[in-house]
């Protein structure tokens, strides 16, 4: 294989491993909520999530992670003059955290599947945006190349988890206002 197939193939499962990332911590999100549903709908929605969970997990995520891996030292390999430009250094280091939060989702998938979480959904929402974070950085990073625009890029960065930060307390105080997972009562007549 040349360079660019084993850069297609990189850039294809960056994409799988982000979105199992992505939709992972979404799911952990729907098994706490499922905690608060009496006994027979808790007990059918926590197995049916830890399932998914299950699935996600190890037949998308973790292989896209590990293959993504593997191209990017292939793609390292066969052009090592990356290794001598600084924004590569800064986006192994964002890398380098991606590989941390995705051992930490697998820590919070590890005691879901025993229907253990000691995270709320505030909390795992905001842990939600990390992956979004660390994205937005790379993409910038490698896009623009130089110094001055990642700084930049970076500072955009911060303004969003900003912004989204804001939107999931906003989304939280609507949510607590009215409830939309509970449908409606039909009137008594």
């Amino acid at each position: 294989m040349d360079y660019l197939h084993i850069k297609s193939l990189h850039i294809i499962f960056v994409v799988t491993w982000f979105a199992g990332l992505f939709y992972i911590v979404r799911l952990f999100i729907y098994h706490k909520e499922a905690e608060k549903k009496e006994d027979t709908a808790r007990i059918i929605l926590q197995e049916q999530y830890k399932l998914m969970e299950k699935r996600l997990w190890y037949i998308i995520t973790w292989p896209s992670a590990i293959i993504t891996i593997i191209t990017a030292v292939g793609l390292l390999y066969l052009a090592p003059g990356y290794l001598s430009q600084s924004w590569m250094w800064v986006k192994l280091s964002f890398v380098a955290t991606l590989i941390v939060y995705h051992l930490k989702c697998h820590q919070i998938f590890k005691k879901l599947q025993n229907n253990v979480c000691k995270y709320s959904t505030l909390q795992l929402r905001l842990w939600n945006e990390v992956a979004t974070i660390i994205l937005f950085s790379v993409v910038f990073l490698v896009v623009l190349k130089n110094a001055i625009s990642w700084i930049w890029g970076v500072v955009g960065i911060v303004l969003v988890s900003v912004i989204l930060m804001l939107m999931v307390r906003v989304y939280k105080k609507m949510r607590a206002k009215k409830s939309w997972d509970q449908t409606e009562e039909t009137p008594k007549t």
